[in-house]
């Protein structure tokens, strides 16, 4: 398996050994994580700026990251987001701080914000900017 599926299958496979309830932020058209999260068990919502395409089983929202709608988020212990741009990394790590979730960003190529958080190798490169208090089957 190679390119961005294998990626994505990498990334699946760390949280859905670690959490219970996921939170995907600018899914845009993207659900393979979100699918495959869902199909290991967890309780996986999305969201994004634009509509999104409803995909089954999973709640999808339209929410802007800049001003969260919070209930969106309540009682995830994870909120994570793949290849957003960097300027959505703040608010990201202030909604994360304010529900007690993790917060997990796998970042295009090199781009990363401030100092890049605690790096996670799990085959691929995340960060982890937040560590929340929210309980979670968490490993690491």
């Amino acid at each position: 398996m190679g390119g961005y599926k294998h990626i994505e299958a990498l990334i699946a496979r760390y949280i859905a050994s670690r959490y219970r309830c996921a939170v995907e932020i600018g899914v845009g058209a993207n659900t393979a994580v979100a699918r495959a999260l869902a199909d290991a068990g967890l309780e996986v919502r999305c969201t994004d700026i634009r509509a999104i395409s409803p995909a089954a089983g999973i709640a999808c929202a339209c929410d802007d990251v800049f001003c969260p709608a919070l209930d969106l988020y309540r009682g995830a212990d994870l909120l994570y987001a793949i290849r957003p741009g960097v300027e959505m990394v703040p608010p990201m790590i202030a909604l994360a701080r304010r529900c007690g979730a993790d917060l997990l960003v796998y970042h295009l190529g090199n781009e990363i914000y401030h100092h890049g958080g605690e790096i996670i190798d799990c085959g691929v490169v995340l960060h982890r900017y937040v560590r929340g208090q929210n309980p979670s089957k968490r490993v690491a």
